[in-house]
């Protein structure tokens, strides 16, 4: 079966560099980007329920940009100005400099690893043992991704600041899609909620990653194709690989 329309389940890329733009022009398909899932942030009066007081810490640990955005969005909310001696430890270089929006960077205190694992975090943590720790969370976090802060006794509380909630289809919009490509395994949990009846047939099915992979097989689909491989790096090669060759 020719695929001709492609779902992306992901928000579209600002620049129209991406390869996404390319792949429809070489092989004639339609890409639409629309994301399963959205990030939805605490309001202030549920984030009080934790008990949590911003003034109490030193550090903050980020291990995503939405916690960056909610923490700065509770701590106005909540009427906590932010001080210049607070330092950040963040998973990934990325993560640090989207910092960028609410701080003057050069002037602060920052820590950030290569891999997005909070285990690189932890010798800068033990220079640092005196501090205080606020690991800003998703609701769907989970204990073990703590396990090297409690093997290392790192001082630190859990701060849940957000969660991941199903982005819904309208009734009126259309489902006609010959391809769909996921991310996460929430984006497959929120096609499952928006569609209980839906039968795969002959829509083919890509994912990014072995847990997002799972994920699929488990709800009983058949997954078409998965990235990385040694010879598709990313989803846009692998799904330019799939597209060639079928």
């Amino acid at each position: 079966m020719k695929v001709n329309k492609i779902l992306v389940s992901q928000p579209k890329p600002s620049s129209d560099k991406s390869p996404y733009f390319d792949i429809e022009k070489k092989y004639g398909v339609e890409i639409v980007f629309r994301p399963f899932i959205k990030v939805e942030g605490l309001a202030s009066k549920e984030f009080r329920q934790q008990r949590i007081n911003f003034a109490d810490y030193t550090a903050v640990i980020f291990t995503a940009k939405a916690a960056i955005d909610h923490f700065f969005r509770l701590a106005k909310e909540m009427r906590y100005t932010v001080p210049e001696t607070l330092k950040y430890f963040c998973t990934s270089e990325a993560i640090a400099l989207y910092l960028q929006k609410y701080i003057v960077y050069r002037k602060r205190k920052i820590f950030f690893g290569t891999s997005n694992k909070i285990e690189e975090l932890i010798p800068y943590m033990l220079k640092h043992n005196t501090e205080k720790y606020l690991y800003a969370v998703n609701e769907a976090y989970k204990p073990e991704e703590a396990l090297p802060l409690d093997k290392n006794k790192v001082n630190y509380t859990r701060a849940i600041m957000y969660r991941t909630v199903s982005n819904d289809f309208t009734e009126d919009e259309p489902f006609d899609y010959d391809m769909l490509l996921f991310f996460s395994p929430s984006g497959i949990k929120a096609l499952t909620k928006n569609f209980p009846d839906f039968k795969q047939g002959d829509i083919q099915i890509g994912c990014l990653g072995e847990t997002t992979a799972k994920t699929i097989k488990d709800a009983g689909f058949r997954l078409d194709f998965v990235a990385p491989t040694p010879t598709a790096p990313s989803m846009t090669a692998a799904l330019e690989q799939f597209l060639k060759n079928n």
